[in-house]
């Protein structure tokens, strides 16, 4: 069993070491805000990366928010990634997972008017890493790869410090390459994973963006 982050940024920097160099000119780092935010800036820093986030909200199946019906990515379209399984068991169709959908996608709204989403134009021969804190349903970060794929990235690469076992499964065909630290078991949450998991909040990510963006500013094609 691998030792406990002492916190994200420590968890960011051993991921960065996990995937070596990167051409800082064909790949950006995405981050899934708000937990994601500190461990990919360590990746990005490494390498001088651009960084930017990926506003992705779990649409929640009603009275059992835990329980993902799907993720919605916000952007022009924004993309709704559904669990069909999910879905299709319980009868929920198209028009109400639009209404479901809505309120997550007012709170992207909300996100992207405080951080401001800088999803590049064209990923066209880029790399894509998608880099959250650790993985849990996994909804979110499914959800963050189909967008990227459907806006022209080359190649996507999973990022995280911790995820159950076997749930890495599900990104076979998603993600050209996943790369996970630590899979415990029994797996309890991904809290459990780190000695520091306060809460990232927004002025930490804005002050991290910002600090990204000076080092390393947005080619947006």
């Amino acid at each position: 069993m691998h030792r406990r982050f002492a916190d994200r940024r420590e968890a960011g920097r051993e991921l960065a070491r996990r995937l070596g160099v990167l051409d800082a000119k064909r790949t950006v780092v995405f981050a899934l805000p708000r937990g994601g935010v500190p461990v990919a800036f360590e990746i990005a820093a490494a390498n001088r990366c651009p960084l930017d986030l990926l506003l992705v909200r779990k649409i929640g199946v009603p009275g059992h928010r835990e329980l993902a019906l799907g993720a919605i990515v916000g952007g022009e379209p924004p993309v709704t990634v559904v669990n069909r399984d999910i879905a299709e068991s319980l009868g929920i169709g198209e028009e109400r997972i639009a209404a479901l959908a809505a309120p997550e996608l007012d709170e992207i709204a909300r996100q992207s008017a405080r951080y401001g989403e800088g999803v590049p134009r064209d990923l066209k021969g880029k790399t894509a890493i998608v880099v959250d804190d650790g993985l849990a349903t996994g909804a979110t970060a499914r959800a963050a790869l189909e967008a990227l794929r459907q806006r022209g990235a080359a190649r996507t690469i999973l990022a995280v410090p911790v995820a159950p076992r076997g749930a890495l499964e599900d990104f076979a065909g998603l993600a050209d390459e996943v790369i996970c630290l630590a899979q415990p078991e029994p797996f309890v949450s991904v809290s459990r994973a780190y000695e520091d998991f306060d809460q990232v909040d927004d002025e930490d990510v804005a002050a991290l963006l910002a600090q990204a963006r000076a080092q390393a500013p947005m080619n947006r094609g």
